[in-house]
């Protein structure tokens, strides 16, 4: 079995894997105006699962698996990363990637909810005050009513909504990441959820690539992306699965804050979208609550 990180190493894998997360949801959004959603998300299961198939190898040190915990990979590649990766992509299509932060911003409270309803760890007072703070980032972005909308006006509410399913995917996949860390290595499971994914989309993929045209696709498009396939299906899962050996899931969820500022902050910078100073305080108050969540706890003499 793999070794558990220290614990700043684990907290900076956490971040790193969110904030890559958000990188590639914003990016996502040039890649479904080119690429058909099912399509894209088999071109990424694919192009992730050749740069990962060594590692689906057992370790000689790693006992086989229960059939129980075949189910919760199967249901953490279901909710994390095949329903993850339709309802986001759809999502950000209809919608703005800075309103994909916003929403995304709730996963931290839904994180800790589902760590107390059903792995019954303990929320400390000051995680709880992280979640707070996250929410009034929620509160601050809806406020601030981004001025850049996306060409389908009328479908953004079922674009936001679609981002929420999301947000709700997200939460289960970190909850469930914790219950396979004790089980798995961070390498297995990363390499097991895609196959997964990869099987579940598949017979969509290949219908939409009977009718696509791929001489259509700028070198531009390929190189994003494969930048999308590596960090959605090898990078971020390996960052966040190691990262979990050593930190709660409550606590670990107080990272998925990292997603919306990374998602909003790319769609500012690279896609030309809007940004107010109350969006900025937003985001001040979600890495305080990584502060609060992460600053070592007081020991007593």
């Amino acid at each position: 079995m793999s070794f558990a990180p220290p614990r700043p190493l684990a907290y900076a894998c956490l971040a790193l894997s969110m904030s890559l997360v958000g990188c590639y949801v914003a990016l996502s959004k040039p890649l479904v105006a080119a690429i058909p959603v099912f399509l894209l998300a088999w071109l990424r299961f694919g192009i992730g699962g050749l740069a990962i198939v060594h590692w689906l190898k057992r370790p000689a040190d790693e006992p086989p698996i229960t059939r129980r915990t075949r189910g919760l990979v199967f249901l953490e590649s279901f909710l994390g990363n095949f329903m993850f990766s339709i309802c986001m992509l759809f999502g950000v299509s209809m919608t703005s990637a800075v309103s994909a932060g916003v929403i995304m911003a709730a996963i931290p409270a839904i994180v800790a909810l589902l760590s107390w309803a059903f792995l019954r760890e303990r929320i400390a007072p000051r995680v709880w005050g992280a979640v707070a703070l996250a929410a009034l980032g929620i509160g601050l972005l809806a406020v601030a009513k981004p001025h850049a909308q996306p060409s389908s006006g009328g479908d953004t509410w079922l674009g936001n909504l679609l981002v929420f399913g999301a947000v709700l995917c997200e939460a289960s996949y970190a909850v469930i990441g914790k219950r396979l860390t004790g089980a798995l290595g961070p390498k297995r499971i990363t390499a097991l959820i895609n196959l997964w994914g990869f099987a579940l989309v598949t017979p969509f993929g290949a219908y939409s690539a009977l009718h696509f045209d791929f001489g259509s696709l700028g070198a531009g498009t390929w190189l994003l992306l494969v930048f999308y396939a590596l960090a959605a299906s090898v990078w971020t899962v390996w960052l966040w699965m190691t990262g979990l050996k050593s930190i709660p899931a409550a606590q670990g969820g107080v990272f998925t804050v990292m997603l919306p500022v990374a998602a909003a902050a790319v769609g500012v910078a690279v896609l030309g979208e809007s940004f107010s100073a109350i969006q900025l305080a937003a985001f001040a108050a979600a890495l305080a609550g990584v502060v609060l969540a992460t600053l070592p706890a007081r020991t007593r003499i």
